[in-house]
């Protein structure tokens, strides 16, 4: 998943005592296809078996997940085999741990009635699939979802080039991971691509299978784990099904253990206000590995007190064995982190940045520390986003400590924005990079036509303005513009007089904003409409950027171009003959 949030729950003790439970609860019946950890696939293996996801299939690829687990309040949790296959312990249902994002909610309540109709054997429960997206995907990141139930922007988990995870090779061209090399988890639910051609399904009734929008992911997952018959609610069939989404024993109790927290007790949130995970299995110090059934401990009975009289001394207690300290991993180390040389982060609206934010992870005495793994979070009021439109991204340490971030592409939304990283596996100060946005510009203006501009009184102009925008000689696209009926060269003011536009309802203006070029670098003005004023009138447009054009308006009288009466002739009409 490669979308991931800074907000760390509550660990330590609760999350072993957490762990320890599911464990406790499990051990008596493991599933045959439970292993520990992730898997790798053999060399040579490009793809999951199982095409029908039947045999030997993963819906995530045994991507990585979100390790954090539900807070408790008591840790002595009741191991009784006859007990549901739900498992876990009595805990406090907080705000912030208990609350689903309303439409992510939603979701996982219409698949749940979907398949009570549609496969009632399986007897799927919502809070199952609330657990498996809340391990997945944080609940589609807090419920970062539109009205539709689409995710704002793609969850992605990382390739699955065989390094670290299963090798997957591209089995989508792309379609909905963007790589045509290796297959990504996509989406709130964490299906890969090889896996949603067979198990996408719509659930909101749009006519698409969309791995992104959480309606039919939630439906997708439900079938998904109805397969094979299973029945959800022993203790085989539900721990088969959840086996079968992710193959590790780990990824079993952190699901077990959410479900067991969602039927204590939920209440819907606002989208976009559900807490955000933190620990994640390939963190390193995030994951939370299923301990081993805790041994009581034995203690050495206390020698009986002495008889009187008497003499025989009690055996010396035996020596402790010492505890070896563990020796420090490389995240264990980082006393700070600093910058390492990063420029000026600045992009026009639209294009990508050009530098890139590099950070340097050191120890107590300033040297740099390798192979650690920092975080970039995105965040303010931006639509600016990592390449591949994430806002979350990791980088590891070089040698010399640092880690450099991938580059960032500015949206549309000017301004100011933090871009912050942070180390993982251990909480120290983070640090903050500030980057810019600024408005797209224009430095030339020009008409698209040499047409001159005339009109007669009253009447309407022929022709529109049209004018073309570029900035250093290449296409000045969605540039802001104004324009103005100014009173002379020298003077800007708004005219009173003379052409003018119409706006919507038809009254006069004679300035229009919120103008802009299109894709072209082309703005066409309305057309202008003349008074009985007369003369030559200027049109001044300008855009951000400081691009100016004056463009002339000529209003006239129409010239009589009809051909004049024969005049009189100036040689008198002769006169009668003189008379013999």
């Amino acid at each position: 998943m490669t979308a991931h949030f800074g907000r760390r729950l509550r660990k330590g003790a609760a999350t072993t005592a957490v762990a320890a439970a599911a464990v406790a609860a499990l051990s008596a019946s493991q599933a045959p296809a439970a292993t520990g950890g992730h898997r790798t696939l053999p060399a040579g293996r490009t793809a999951l078996d199982g095409s029908d996801g039947t045999t030997g299939s993963s819906a995530t690829g045994d991507s990585p997940y979100y390790t954090d687990l539900p807070p408790l309040s008591s840790p002595n949790p009741s191991t009784s085999a006859s007990q549901s296959p739900s498992i876990g312990t009595p805990v406090s249902v907080g705000e912030a741990e208990a609350g689903i994002p309303a439409t992510v909610l939603d979701a996982y309540k219409k698949a749940e009635a979907e398949l009570a109709t549609s496969k009632p054997g399986c007897n799927l429960p919502w809070q199952l699939l609330a657990a498996i997206g809340k391990v997945e995907s944080g609940q589609a990141r807090g419920g970062q979802v539109d009205a539709n139930g689409t995710t704002t922007s793609k969850i992605l988990g990382p390739a699955l080039d065989g390094n670290g995870f299963a090798l997957i090779r591209d089995t989508d061209n792309g379609k909905y991971d963007g790589n045509s090399e290796y297959d990504q988890a996509v989406g709130p639910m964490q299906f890969i691509p090889s896996t949603w051609a067979w198990a996408g399904r719509d659930g909101n009734g749009d006519g698409v299978k969309d791995p992104n929008n959480v309606y039919d992911a939630a439906l997708a997952a439900g079938h998904y784990l109805c397969r094979n018959n299973w029945n959800l609610s022993t203790d085989a069939g539900l721990r088969s099904a959840i086996l079968s989404y992710n193959n590790s024993t780990d990824y079993l109790n952190t699901v077990l253990s959410w479900l067991e927290y969602y039927r204590k007790g939920t209440h819907s949130v606002p989208d976009g206000t559900g807490t955000l995970p933190s620990g994640r299995s390939d963190d390193g110090s995030g994951a939370n590995p299923s301990p081993s059934p805790s041994t009581p401990a034995t203690s050495t009975p206390s020698p009986s007190p002495s008889k009187p009289g008497d003499t025989t001394s009690p055996s010396p207690s035996t020596p402790a064995t010492p505890t070896p300290t563990p020796t420090p991993t490389p995240t264990d180390t980082v006393a700070k982190l600093a910058d390492a040389g990063t420029a000026k982060l600045t992009a026009t609206a639209g294009d990508a940045f050009t530098k890139k934010i590099s950070t340097r992870a050191q120890d107590s005495a300033g040297k740099g520390v390798a192979k650690v793994r920092i975080r970039f979070t995105i965040v303010g009021t931006t639509d600016a986003t990592f390449a591949g439109g994430e806002k979350v991204a990791q980088a590891v340490t070089n040698a010399s400590g640092v880690a450099v971030a991938p580059a960032l592409q500015a949206g549309e939304t000017t301004g100011d924005f933090t871009v912050r990283a942070t180390l993982l596996g251990r909480t120290i100060t983070a640090l903050d990079y500030t980057a810019s946005v600024t408005p797209r510009v224009a430095d030339t203006l020009a008409r698209t036509s040499t047409t001159a501009l005339t009109c007669t009184p009253g009447g309407e102009f022929a022709d529109q303005v049209e004018v073309k925008a570029t900035y250093g000689g290449a296409v000045a696209d969605k540039v802001a513009a104004t324009a103005t009926l100014i009173k002379a060269a020298d003077d800007a003011t708004e005219n009173d007089k003379g052409p003018y536009f119409k706006d919507a309802d038809g009254k006069t203006v004679r300035t229009l904003t919120g103008l802009a070029t299109d894709a072209d670098g082309l703005l066409k003005l309305p057309k202008p409409y003349a008074d009985d004023t007369t003369g030559t009138f200027l049109l001044r447009i300008t855009t951000t950027g400081g691009a100016t054009l004056t463009v002339e308006l000529t209003v006239a009288a129409a010239t009589d171009t009809s051909s004049p009466s024969p005049s009189a002739s100036a040689d008198p009409s002769p006169s009668a003959s003189p008379s013999a």
